[in-house]
């Protein structure tokens, strides 16, 4: 039997009540590891930890904070083709892919090691004589962490690092589907020098583990990316426990990109099947409806397929890969649910759309290309969260820009146009929270802010130096001098 990979409680690797068998999606053959499942009594036990722990790390000194960030960071650079290799071998990223997000989850650390340093107040003049006010920012408390299974090692890092940095404790569910990434990263941040209980590791299931985190009166706020009905869950359960928790919330997306008649066809066609179809669209920012102007509807419509034909989907390992597989069998389930559902609606599938074998059994699927949608449709409304996208025909910008706001997401938009006028006009009146001009939707930086509007995110932004507002609260001091 391979290394039992072990729960992380107040300072001491623990073993859980179960077993997880850590499946390759890739070659459901191969056992990525066993990783220990974490029963209500030990998520309790984690929570403990980090409310013992939460007084002394809460008032150490930003520079103690600041190395234990810049050292995990170091490791993760120093290993990001180990962990990138893990990553694409547990979650179905291809290699490339999957460097690149480890890359990600070392520069985040590296960022929050500087903002330990950068947190700073207010010195206010008082309207009233001999009194002084000062504006500062403190740690919240112990953070309950859920995160989803298409970023396994990005997510935790941009939840944990500024969790860690500000001050607080944290007790963190990984999703039960990829807990290799998340119990890598774990290990280094503790090796790095965490005092025992700030940082918790329980993995394990939902219902189990992450019930108990929601619904435990000491945990002070609660941070969640995943689905919009569970989200809804989360926020309902933090408003009516006692004390209320915090809530900060990361969903689904149904993002467009707009192509204009005036856009570049190549820089288009790259723009939208990046967004869409890589990392198997497994991405809440990915572009999963094309809305295409008439003038190049054509034009752009074949040679996207014709891109699409090159495209190469097979192992996540194998050099040459451009698609890996879908992540399990119930979201492969799910994605050819909605290629049904799409034809059932009277879409075209123009492209693609069919499962593939490949050399080792795994879940492989063919890019989706529907034509001839409309906005109502399933397929243009839902989030399908695999590789399939919709194409939408319309007349002129006003209609796009209409067709583009028509939804219950407002996570990522774009638009490939060579007009500054359009350009302009669609950063500012798109509703969504992050905007692309000729790059694709899911392409995002680590120092900047991440989250979306109405459906999409709730509560404060995640990353950058906007991490703070959730991450801290903010307390105001009078002191009259006499």
């Amino acid at each position: 039997m391979s290394e039992l990979y072990k729960n992380y409680i107040g300072g001491q690797w623990v073993e859980g009540t179960s077993v997880n068998d850590n499946i390759n999606p890739s070659n459901t053959n191969d056992i990525v590891g066993r990783y220990a499942r974490a029963s209500k009594a030990q998520a309790e036990e984690a929570i403990a930890a980090a409310k013992a722990a939460f007084p002394a790390w809460s008032r150490s000194t930003p520079q103690e904070r600041h190395d234990v960030l810049k050292k995990a960071s170091d490791e993760v650079m120093a290993r990001k083709e180990e962990l990138g290799k893990l990553l694409a071998r547990e979650e179905g990223k291809t290699l490339p892919e999957g460097i690149g997000e480890a890359t990600r989850a070392g520069q985040i650390l590296d960022f929050f090691a500087g903002e330990a340093l950068r947190l700073n107040g207010e010195i206010v003049t008082s309207v009233r004589p001999g009194v002084g006010i000062e504006v500062t920012r403190e740690a919240v408390g112990v953070i309950g962490m859920i995160t989803p299974w298409n970023f396994p090692i990005a997510i935790p890092a941009w939840k944990i690092a500024p969790a860690l940095a500000y001050g607080n404790t944290v007790v963190f569910k990984p999703a039960d589907l990829v807990p290799g990434s998340a119990w890598a990263l774990v290990d280094i941040l503790v090796r790095a020098g965490l005092p025992a209980g700030v940082l918790n590791l329980v993995m394990g299931r939902g219902s189990d583990v992450g019930q108990t985190i929601l619904d435990h009166p000491d945990v002070a706020a609660i941070t969640f990316t995943g689905s919009v009905s569970t989200g809804r869950k989360v926020a309902a359960a933090c408003v009516a426990s006692t004390p209320m928790k915090k809530v900060q919330l990361e969903m689904g997306g149904k993002n467009p990109l707009v192509v204009l008649d005036d856009a570049d066809l190549k820089v288009a066609v790259e723009t939208a099947v990046n967004g869409a179809f890589f990392s198997t669209g497994q991405r809440c920012t990915a572009s999963s409806r094309l809305i295409v102007q008439d003038g190049i509807h054509n034009k752009f419509v074949d040679a996207v397929a014709e891109r699409l034909k090159g495209l190469v989907v097979d192992d996540a390992l194998k050099a040459g890969t451009h698609i890996g597989p879908v992540v399990d069998q119930s979201q492969l389930d799910q994605d050819m649910k909605y290629i049904a559902i799409g034809k059932d609606e009277g879409a075209k599938l123009y492209w693609g759309g069919e499962r593939l074998n490949r050399e080792n059994p795994g879940f492989y699927l063919q890019p989706a290309l529907f034509t001839e949608c409309t906005n109502q449709m399933r397929v243009s409304r839902e989030e399908i969260f695999g590789p399939v996208a919709s194409v939408i025909r319309v007349k002129d910008y006003d209609e796009a820009l209409a067709v583009a706001n028509d939804t219950e997401f407002g996570l990522s938009a774009g638009i490939c146009t060579s007009s500054l006028k359009y350009a302009t006009h669609f950063r500012r009146n798109s509703e969504a929270g992050m905007v692309m001009v000729n790059l694709p939707t899911a392409g995002v930086d680590y120092h900047v802010p991440f989250g979306g509007r109405k459906g999409s995110s709730y509560g404060p932004r995640e990353q950058g130096a906007y991490a703070r507002e959730f991450y801290t609260t903010v307390k105001t001091a009078y002191t009259f001098a006499g």
